[in-house]
């Protein structure tokens, strides 16, 4: 027993080596809690992030495509589902060609003060320094993507949408010049709306209990949809606990706005499943609609 706990404190301190830092200095938009106050619970999922922190898996050369993908886990802007939502992601990317980096942004107790728009100030700046290190890792910067899981879903639709904005805690150094704007956007059972399909816990989490009107609206995203907005890719099932109105509504506004939109909608796989869909039937060949997506 004493040798798996070691194993596992071994495996974790690996990993840690692994993060970078989003930000130099002390990230903005919130003050940084206690050293020791962030958690890996069970199934490696994440909460009371200390730090926002990346970690890049390079695409091999001689295989790579020069796309990038940016991977927000989900778990409903209170903890991170780091491990099926984010790095089984980034592995799978990596086998065919792309670079994945996931992010680690800030998600905790309310009093931490980690809501909007901190996972976006978070989110905006993984997607910059993708292009700032674009040419060490092999990457077109013209080729960066966004892909977000349920909460993680709806972040990357903020990024998807509202790439234009500006905010007083940006703009400090030279990272923060380049553009927030992603080239392509998955979203994979994502969450959307902030009205009558919405999540409850994640809009709670994210916006408060009583979130001003005009910041209802504007993240709600299928709202944000623009001819600007960059090609999506969307999954869900009708038997998701994040009602799948959420990606009809958002495609739905893709095709008002003109913007090129692969929607997948499956009768039964439930929430949360990543690319564990190998008992899902008709649900387990989303992994390949998106692979063949990304070479188109």
């Amino acid at each position: 027993m004493k040798t798996l706990a070691a194993l596992c404190l071994m495996t974790a301190l690996a990993a840690a080596d692994d993060w970078k830092p989003l930000w130099p200095g002390e990230a903005p938009g919130a003050k940084r809690p206690p050293a020791g106050t962030e958690k890996i619970n069970e199934g490696w999922r994440y909460t009371d992030i200390e730090v926002p922190q990346f970690q890049v898996y390079v695409a091999p050369e001689g295989k790579r495509t020069g796309q990038a993908v940016v991977i927000l886990p989900g778990g409903g802007y209170g903890i991170l589902a780091m491990n099926h939502e984010g790095h089984d992601y980034a592995k799978w990317l990596n086998e065919r060609g792309i670079t994945g980096v996931v992010v680690k942004y800030r998600v905790g107790k309310p009093e931490f003060g980690y809501q909007f728009p901190v996972p976006f100030l978070d989110a905006r700046r993984a997607i910059r320094t993708v292009r700032a290190n674009a040419k060490e890792w092999g990457v077109d910067p013209a080729k960066v993507g966004v892909m977000g899981s349920s909460a993680g879903g709806h972040l990357a639709s903020l990024c998807t949408t509202r790439f234009a904005d500006t905010f007083p805690e940006e703009g400090k150094d030279a990272i923060d010049q380049l553009s927030a704007r992603p080239d392509f956007s998955i979203l994979i059972y994502p969450v959307i709306s902030t009205g009558p399909v919405a999540h409850g816990g994640s809009r709670t989490n994210l916006l408060g209990k009583t979130p001003a009107p005009e910041l209802l609206e504007k993240c709600s995203t299928e709202k944000q949809v623009t001819k600007a907005t960059p090609p999506v890719f969307l999954l869900s099932t009708f038997d998701d606990g994040v009602d799948c109105r959420n990606s009809l509504d958002f495609a739905s506004a893709c095709k008002a706005n003109g913007v090129p939109v692969s929607l997948h909608l499956f009768e039964k796989g439930g929430h949360g499943y990543g690319m564990n869909v190998a008992d899902k039937g008709d649900l387990a060949v989303w992994p390949a609609l998106l692979e063949a997506w990304l070479k188109r």
